[in-house]
C-alpha cells in the first residue's frame, strides 16, 4: 500500500491546476542557476505554492562574524541579544561597518568573504561583519532559497538595529554588499532599514526567479546604491537596478574567462581591488542596451565600485577590463 500511496498523492499534486504555483520569474521555468561553488544547477521556478517543510529562521540560525585590523584573521562571534558579548568585542561604533553577505551553496568561509574582507581591512580600520546564513542557502530548491533570501534579509537589518541601538552606532555609516543571491539580500536588508543605509553594493546581483518578483533589488534601498553586472542573463541580472548600474566589458563574457562561473566571480574580485586602489573608470551610457554593446559616449565618468558612496550620481556606465589582475584599466 505504501508505494501506491506515494504514486497516488504525487499524480495529484502534478495534476493541480497552474495557480497552485508560484511563477517569480516571466523568463523559462527551468533555468541552470549558479551556486556560491560555481556550480550549474538545472532548477524549476515555478515553486508550489504551498510549504510542507520547517521555515528558516534566521535571527536564531544566521551566525555573525566580526573581523577588525585588531582580529583580522580569527573572528569574534556576535549573538543577537548578547549585549555584554558586542560590548566586550572590537566593534568600534565610531568606524565605518562592511556587512558581507554570500550567495547560493555558500558560508563565512568561502572565497567572496575571504577577497573582501581582506581588501575592507587593507582599506580601513573598520568593522567587518561576514554574515553566515548557510542554514537559508543550503538547500536545492532554489525556490526555497529565495524565499530564505528575503527572510535573511529582514533577519540582518533586525541585526544591524539591534547592533546600533546598543552601541550607537549609525546606520548611515554602514555599507552592505552581497554577491548573487546575497545581492539581492542586500538590497532587502537596506529597505529593511528604511533606505537609512549609506552604501548598499550588488555583486552581480542574482537573476533567476528575481525578474518582476516585488522584493528584487531597488535603487532605493540605500541613501547610495551600486550594482556590477558581469554575467547578464545567465546568473546575473540583466536590466539596472540602483542609482548607479555598471556593465564592464558589456556585463558579460569577462576577459580571462571561458565560463560562466568565471563571469559570475568576477565582480566581487573588481570590487575588492577598486576598493584597495581604486580605477575602474567608467563611461556614462545613454541606455543599458548601449551598455551591453559598449556603445557609451556620454560625457561623464564615474569609477565602479570602491570604499566611498557616490551619493548623489545615477545612470549606466561601461569599461573595460584586463584579464588578469590588476583588472583596472584606469
Amino acid at each position: 500500500m505504501g508505494p501506491l500511496l506515494i504514486i497516488f498523492t504525487l499524480s495529484v499534486v502534478a495534476a493541480l491546476p497552474d495557480g497552485i504555483f508560484i511563477r517569480r520569474d516571466p523568463g523559462p521555468r527551468y533555468q541552470h542557476v549558479q551556486d556560491g561553488l560555481g556550480r550549474l544547477h538545472l532548477v524549476d521556478l515555478w515553486a508550489p505554492a504551498t510549504d510542507f517543510n520547517a521555515r528558516y529562521n534566521p535571527d536564531t540560525q544566521n551566525v555573525y562574524h566580526l573581523f577588525t585590523r585588531r582580529n583580522p584573521s580569527v573572528s569574534q562571534p556576535i549573538v543577537p541579544g548578547n549585549e555584554q558579548l558586542l560590548k566586550a568585542s572590537n566593534f568600534d561604533p565610531s568606524h565605518r561597518t562592511a556587512v558581507l553577505i554570500h550567495g547560493w551553496f555558500d558560508s563565512a568561509t568561502g572565497n567572496f568573504n575571504a577577497v573582501l574582507l581582506a581588501a575592507f581591512l587593507a582599506a580601513e580600520d573598520m568593522n567587518v561583519i561576514v554574515v553566515d546564513w548557510n542554514a537559508g542557502a543550503s538547500t536545492i530548491n532554489y525556490g526555497r532559497a529565495i524565499e530564505n533570501t528575503v527572510l535573511s534579509g529582514a533577519g540582518v537589518a533586525r541585526f544591524i538595529s539591534w547592533i546600533n541601538n546598543v552601541t550607537g552606532a549609525d546606520v548611515a555609516n554602514y555599507h552592505v554588499a552581497g554577491y548573487s543571491l546575497g545581492g539581492q539580500q542586500a538590497g532587502i536588508v537596506g529597505r529593511n532599514l528604511d533606505g537609512k543605509v549609506g552604501y548598499v553594493t550588488g555583486l552581480d546581483p542574482a537573476g533567476p526567479g528575481w525578474v518582476g518578483y516585488e522584493h528584487t533589488f531597488k535603487a532605493s534601498d540605500a541613501i547610495y546604491t551600486e550594482v556590477m553586472h558581469t554575467n547578464v542573463g545567465a546568473s546575473g541580472y540583466l536590466e539596472p537596478l540602483a542609482d548607479v548600474d555598471f556593465y564592464p566589458n558589456g556585463g558579460d563574457n569577462m576577459p580571462g574567462c571561458v565560463f560562466n562561473s568565471c563571469n559570475h566571480d568576477r565582480c566581487y574580485h573588481y570590487f575588492a581591488e577598486s576598493i584597495r586602489d581604486g580605477g575602474f573608470t567608467g563611461v556614462k551610457c545613454e541606455s543599458y542596451e548601449h551598455a551591453l554593446v559598449g556603445d557609451c559616449h556620454l560625457p561623464e565618468t564615474l569609477n565602479m565600485g570602491g570604499i566611498e558612496p557616490k551619493t548623489g550620481k545615477s545612470g549606466v556606465f561601461y569599461l573595460e577590463t584586463n584579464a588578469g589582475a590588476p583588472f583596472s584599466k584606469g
